[in-house]
């Protein structure tokens, strides 16, 4: 998918543009009623329909204190958004120069490099620029100056209750992945870098593959079995998530490392996705490495298990 850094890279194209513009962290149910209704305004009026997101969260610039833990990378983000049919998404560097656009300027601006700009579509409650100036009712007042639609949408609610990222987070956080891959419409998964780690593993006889997950919600520490995708390939392996409690290091900070069952090769710098079988154990702490050791050996067998049954 065409990743767009200025609205005028599309000024080549003499065709109306329709816009959903928001966070979409997660790319959920509600995020992904927003822009199945951009693309259903592209086909209906032959135009372009282009997603427009920030490469942050806009929090990470403007109050760093408040940045929620995110559901998604950024890769995955844009995976998704191109899953459900879009072509052109409009990624914008979230810095502090953009934060200081008020909602009217970020909107005009829109409008003027797009060239044709024929509807805009948001969540009913999205606001935007510096010290949140812009939501749906600005975007009426100015779609009826530049002659574009608006549609403010209302969240999609699941067992009664509105799905957002924030209900998504917490549901991971708990460890209800069943009710977090509903609203997000698809499996839940975690993606990161492959960074090198201390090479325990390797040294205990079972080599991992350590994520770099930093700034992502994640579920609550321990075992599970998981699908991984590396490379274009899957693979079935057992991931450990935790602080590595039978190390006693003085300063234990949260590991996410994986083992892929039959499997031998080189990855560091690969993105590597996750999806969650099923959980194996609770973290827990051994008296010694042999101990721990022989636990790595019941949770390879049980991973093997649950994926042949």
């Amino acid at each position: 998918m065409p990743i767009l850094t200025a609205a005028t890279e599309l000024r080549a194209r003499p065709r109306k543009v329709c816009v959903a513009i928001g966070v979409f962290d997660g790319v959920h149910l509600g995020h992904q009623q927003v822009i199945r209704q951009t693309l259903g305004d592209a086909r209906q009026h032959e135009g372009v329909p282009v997603v427009i997101t920030f490469d942050r969260h806009p929090n990470a610039v403007v109050a760093p204190d408040r940045v929620p833990p995110m559901l998604h990378s950024l890769p995955q983000k844009l995976r998704a958004i191109e899953s459900l049919g879009i072509a052109n998404t409009l990624l914008i560097r979230f810095d502090r120069a953009f934060s200081e656009q008020t909602g009217e300027q970020f909107i005009r601006s829109l409008a003027l490099d797009f060239g044709h700009l024929h509807s805009v579509c948001v969540g009913s409650e999205f606001t935007f620029g510096h010290k949140r100036s812009g939501n749906v009712a600005l975007l009426k007042q100015l779609g009826a100056e530049l002659k574009f639609i608006v549609h403010g949408l209302a969240a999609v609610s699941l067992d009664g209750e509105p799905v957002s990222s924030t209900r998504i987070r917490e549901a991971v956080r708990t460890g209800d992945l069943d009710s977090a891959s509903q609203m997000l419409g698809r499996e839940y998964s975690i993606a990161g870098s492959v960074i090198r780690g201390d090479q325990l593993g390797r040294k205990l006889g079972f080599p991992t593959a350590n994520l770099d997950v930093a700034g992502l919600i994640l579920p609550p520490n321990g075992v599970y079995a998981v699908h991984a995708r590396v490379a274009g390939r899957e693979h079935r392996g057992a991931l450990n998530l935790g602080l590595r409690p039978t190390l006693a290091s003085p300063t234990p900070r949260l590991q996410c490392e994986v083992h892929l069952l039959d499997f031998a090769e080189e990855i560091y710098g690969e993105e590597l996705e996750l999806t969650f079988a099923t959980k194996l154990r609770d973290e827990q702490k051994f008296p010694d490495l042999a101990a721990l050791q022989s636990q790595i050996h019941r949770d390879f067998a049980a991973a093997r298990a649950c994926f042949s049954a």
